[in-house]
């Protein structure tokens, strides 16, 4: 099932400084109330994935345990195991795609330290390569696998927060150059995630849906081949069983 929205956009900008003379000459024609400044440090951006309970207004849709925001021309598809329950999402945007699942973490340690090298080993046992480079949320893995129409190159991040941990794979450009992911950037930043109170073992998915207002015939007709079913997609090895 696939669904497409509007957009929303903002932008911060930057502050600038001067800095006054310091030789005789420059004291002469300043202003006697003039001083020195050191240049400010730019300012931090705030970004998600958030927690409900922390998530600043906007547009979202509503898929359960994760809120995608609601970006024109992007589509999301969910992605059903052999259960039928919906284990992950991805929204796609012209050659990159982003895929999403959110699980159950502990409290205190960082779930994606753990998962990241489970997540390594299945890579190379599956002939892949994998190298982790530093990125926006931290230490990523970069991957490349071939297909028969080329190579596909994938991207894995892992996001900790109050008791989730979302874990998020770019394919594409995107996954090569994060300046490329265009709107589905804004998706993972804009992201929050909706954690029930329920005790759930470590790296247990947590429960998504499909959106309570569902797509009109027209769309589906525009955007899904007759007949289509939802995506099934392998699950990437999650961790243990602990309780939290």
């Amino acid at each position: 099932m696939i669904f497409s929205r509007r957009s929303r956009a903002g932008r911060d900008g930057k502050a600038e400084v001067a800095k006054g003379g310091s030789d005789s000459a420059a004291r002469r024609t300043a202003p006697r109330d003039e001083v020195d400044l050191a240049p400010a440090p730019a300012p931090v951006e705030e970004t998600g994935p958030y927690d409900l309970s922390e998530a600043p207004a906007g547009l979202r849709i509503d898929l359960g345990s994760l809120q995608i925001p609601a970006i024109d021309g992007v589509e999301i598809r969910a992605q059903a195991g052999e259960d039928g329950l919906i284990q992950q999402l991805e929204v796609s945007h012209g050659a990159n795609a982003l895929q999403l699942g959110v699980f159950a973490a502990p409290r205190t340690d960082s779930l994606w330290e753990e998962v990241r090298p489970e997540i390594r080993n299945a890579l190379f046992a599956d002939g892949l390569g994998a190298e982790e480079i530093a990125g926006r949320w931290g230490t990523e893995l970069r991957a490349r696998q071939r297909t028969p129409q080329g190579f596909d190159d994938l991207r894995f991040i892992g996001i900790d927060g109050p008791r989730w941990m979302v874990r998020a794979v770019f394919r594409g450009p995107a996954a090569i150059d994060p300046d490329k992911g265009g709107p589905l950037n804004d998706c993972l930043t804009g992201l929050v995630v909706n954690r029930d109170d329920q005790a759930r073992p470590t790296g247990e998915p947590l429960p998504l849906r499909l959106p309570q207002e569902a797509p009109s015939a027209h769309e589906q007709e525009a955007t899904q081949a007759p007949g289509e079913a939802p995506e099934v997609a392998r699950r990437k090895p999650s961790p243990g069983s602990r309780k939290n």
